[in-house]
């Protein structure tokens, strides 16, 4: 993987925020990608990638979290310029190091799979339509027909449903073309889910991981491996795979535009994405 470190953006002097900051003033900043980094259409604006690479190069510790895969994660590493640290991929169960020293850039840290037998078997009789994909512990991309999406990074591989069924998953993605949202969310309840967490999205879209894994079961280990007292944390995020981490977090910001569930969890709220409202927090780290 090849990063980019010259500055972008208006309104940021990175050479004014680039101080080394110490052990004890330095915040652990958590981010969720579709949003709140990046609009519905996977635009980042100038001043949400300058004022990001601006606390990347205060010495913060930045740290993706997203329900996106690795390879829908890299670019977006890239664009903020975050050479070093850490990224929690497919909302918990990958966890990457960032080091230019490194073959690729980056090693897996941390994977956690689980059997997605029951879930998907329970899920294809309660779902008009139901479409299916998964990440494999190999990094893999499994899907049944007609299901590709940009939050894998590849192009997944067509499988019959069985073949699902053997996968050792870390990530296992659910959408209908068919059911409304109300339908989806319904049929979700009513599946009864056992031994999985699982977040709806904001269209008919359900991510499912491991038992117990979040964004912010992962992001408490990397806090722990790196020291960072928990008042010192910050996360902003969007959507109900995000209401984890921002309880978790000791200053949890909702991006204007998440839906009122998010928003009643989080510290406070900040302005849409469309508005820069991830800008607008990050620039308070820099004061």
């Amino acid at each position: 993987m090849t990063m980019t470190t010259n500055m972008a953006g208006p309104g940021i002097d990175d050479r004014a925020t680039s101080a080394q900051i110490t052990t004890f003033n330095r915040y652990l900043v958590a981010l969720d990608v579709d949003g709140t980094l990046v609009d519905h259409d996977g635009i980042m604006s100038d001043a949400v990638r300058a004022t990001t690479r601006a606390v990347v190069n205060a010495g913060h510790e930045v740290i993706i979290a997203t329900g996106r895969s690795l390879g829908a994660v890299l670019p977006i590493v890239e664009m903020i310029g975050l050479e070093r640290g850490y990224a929690v991929c497919s909302n918990g169960g990958v966890t990457l190091r960032l080091d230019p020293a490194l073959e690729r850039g980056y090693e897996i840290i941390d994977r956690v799979t689980f059997s997605p037998r029951d879930a998907l078997t329970t899920l294809r009789e309660k779902i008009s339509g139901a479409r299916f994909a998964l990440e494999d512990a190999d990094g893999n991309f499994l899907a049944t027909s007609r299901f590709q999406d940009a939050s894998f990074g590849i192009e997944a591989r067509e499988v019959d449903f069985h073949h699902l069924l053997e996968a050792n998953a870390v990530r296992v993605v659910v959408n209908s073309a068919e059911a409304s949202m109300e339908e989806f969310s319904a049929a979700i309840s009513a599946a009864g889910l056992q031994g999985v967490t699982y977040a709806v999205g904001w269209s008919a879209w359900l991510d499912i991981a491991a038992a117990g894994v979040t964004k912010a079961t992962a992001l408490e280990k990397l806090r722990a491996r790196l020291g960072v007292a928990q008042p010192r944390t910050v996360a902003i995020g969007d959507g109900s795979n995000d209401i984890q981490m921002l309880r978790w977090a000791g200053r949890g910001v909702a991006m204007g535009q998440a839906e009122a569930d998010v928003k009643a969890v989080a510290d406070e709220v900040t302005t849409s994405v469309y508005d820069d409202g991830a800008a607008a927090v990050l620039r308070s780290l820099l004061g």
